[in-house]
């Protein structure tokens, strides 16, 4: 199952990557921040894996993001069902691959 996942993830990396070049039909939500280009998107945490999570926001669109090896700061304090801020640089879209990285991950109470 993990290498299925893998094998498509690469995929859809691949795919994206030809796709997206060019394109100016990204849709992110996110909200401008003024610290280096940063965005935030809120929404409740409906995924965790060990290199990424899927949040959905409040018009029930679900966004990837992917983390690399130094986890974001707030990870280790986030659970499924969570409200949640995700501060990130970079693009995030309902279809294409995320693009960035992910900041700041951190309770919404």
């Amino acid at each position: 199952m993990k290498r299925l996942f893998a094998v498509l993830t690469a995929l859809t990396l691949f795919v994206a990557s030809g796709c997206s070049a060019g394109d100016d039909t990204n849709q992110s939500t996110g909200k401008q921040d003024n610290t280096n280009g940063a965005q935030t998107l809120t929404g409740t945490m409906e995924e965790i894996k060990d290199t990424m999570f899927i949040v959905t926001d409040d018009q029930q669109e679900s966004y990837v993001f992917t983390i690399e090896e130094e986890k974001p700061e707030g990870w280790s304090e986030v659970a499924v069902g969570d409200v949640v801020k995700v501060t990130y640089t970079g693009e995030v879209s309902m279809v294409d691959a995320f693009t960035g990285t992910v900041i700041s991950v951190e309770v919404v109470k």
